[in-house]
């Protein structure tokens, strides 16, 4: 079992990341600052490093040179709120495996761990169990969840289609949809399923560590290259590669992807011997890549490669029928992390819910039931543990849906007396498909 050391002196945040890794079938410690980190590391030999780069008694970066020498097999990655290329340059030429800022994502953080974890002197592949840690991750709601609004089965639908063939992807839409969770619910009924799944925000590679971050690199290819690293292509070898925010690459990177995609091939940074890659692509981006192509910001013939097969996310205003479901995931995900017991929201609650009109979308779901679910004490979400702007917006259009919502409650009780309580001839005489009628009982909580 690999050890993780922790590095990080805000409680809270390391004993939550902790407990992660630890679910992640990892061996984790801790310390909050350098000192109690140099007393573990007497004693301790730990595969992987996680330190934050600003601490008490000094930083991350110092802390480089002493593992580094006394521990050689040792990955160091460093955290840092303060996303400064400057600061990533210098971690990697002092000998830091990879570089990721906070906040960051479960899957991203487990990804960096996987490849670290890939890299060792004996150039022995991985264990089936780390290499699985690619794509067992602990992420919302991937295939889990299919909607009942006509947005989510079209969704599922195309996901279905392009799934067993080898298609580019390019999932579009709004910042928060899930193109992640498309991603990986493409790559999880595809035939690559026993794969890798390999997820890469182009948003975050500095320009000057792209190259090295795709392709890899040999030792001493560059200042700071103490060690053979593997790049995002060779870790997702026979499986999926996801490039999340494909617009942001720079037009030299743009080249360097597009030759790889055509070429089937790649050389790590300072390497003359070509590497072969059978890898599908799914890109993403929230921008108009057509109209970056028109202004020269995006290649022509790149934005082609990816676009073998287009899928556009539907943002969670398009998808209100659904909205209730993704409560229910988020629910269970939020008990399960804070240990507690919340089962239910109340009326006025879902009303907010309902009627605000969530710019974050699925993400912004997501965070608000998480903050929901810590703040409540009992078993039911109040409004007082809904952000305030939430019910702000909400007041806009509360008289007009408040009515509204109470004249299709009463419509419908009026249809079940009619019908005797028979669902399939009240939804026929309401003019709704049975699951509408079903979704739309439970909604108002209607005792039939």
């Amino acid at each position: 079992m690999p050890k993780i050391l922790i590095i990080e002196d805000d409680t809270a945040f390391c004993q939550m990341l902790q407990k992660f890794l630890a679910r992640q079938g990892y061996e984790v410690s801790s310390s909050s600052n350098l000192k109690e980190a140099k007393e573990e590391l007497k004693g301790t030999f730990f595969d992987i490093i996680l330190s934050d780069v600003r601490l008490p008694e000094g930083d991350g970066i110092s802390l480089l040179s002493r593992v580094k020498e006394k521990s050689p097999k040792t990955r160091v990655i460093l955290m840092t709120g303060f996303a400064e290329v400057k600061t990533a340059v210098q971690a990697m030429k002092k000998g830091a495996f990879d570089y990721i800022s906070k906040p960051f994502t479960p899957e991203s953080i487990l990804e960096v761990i996987a490849s670290a974890l890939h890299v060792d002197d004996s150039k022995e592949p991985i264990s089936q169990e780390i290499d699985n840690a690619i794509t067992k991750r602990d992420v919302w709601p991937a295939n889990k969840i299919v909607g009942n609004s006509e947005a989510s089965k079209k969704l599922q639908q195309y996901i279905e289609l392009v799934a067993p063939t080898n298609m580019s992807v390019l999932l579009t839409g709004e910042s928060g949809t899930g193109k992640e969770v498309t991603a990986r619910a493409i790559h999880d009924i595809s035939k690559r399923k026993d794969k890798n799944f390999v997820a890469v925000d182009c948003g975050a590679i500095p320009k000057e560590l792209a190259t090295s971050e795709f392709f890899g690199h040999i030792k001493g290819s560059f200042t700071g290259a103490i060690e053979d690293k593997i790049g995002h292509f060779e870790a997702a070898n026979g499986g999926t590669l996801f490039l999340d925010e494909i617009g942001n690459l720079s037009y030299e990177n743009q080249v360097q992807l597009l030759r790889a995609i055509q070429e089937r091939k790649i050389k790590r940074v300072g390497s003359t011997r070509e590497v072969f890659v059978d890898v599908r692509i799914v890109a993403a981006t929230n921008e108009d890549l057509m109209e970056a192509v028109e202004q020269g910001n995006f290649r022509e013939d790149l934005f082609h490669r990816l676009n073998e097969f287009s899928i556009e996310i539907p943002a969670l205003k398009d998808r209100k029928e659904d909205l209730m479901l993704f409560v229910e995931f988020f629910l269970q995900n939020a008990n399960a992390e804070l240990n507690k017991n919340v089962g239910q929201l109340s009326e006025v609650v879902r009303q907010v819910l309902f009627n605000y009109h969530w710019p974050g979308n699925l993400r912004e779901l997501k965070n608000v039931i998480k903050r929901a679910v810590l703040f409540t004490d009992g078993d039911t979400v109040k409004l007082d543990a809904i952000p305030q702007i939430l019910k702000i917006e909400s007041k806009e259009d509360e008289l007009e849906d408040f009515s509204k919502h109470n004249f299709e409650k009463e419509r419908i009780l009026k249809a079940l007396k009619q019908t005797n309580f028979n669902k399939s001839k009240a939804a026929k005489l309401l003019q709704i498909t049975r699951k509408t009628l079903y979704n739309k009982i439970n909604y108002y909580q209607l005792k039939v």
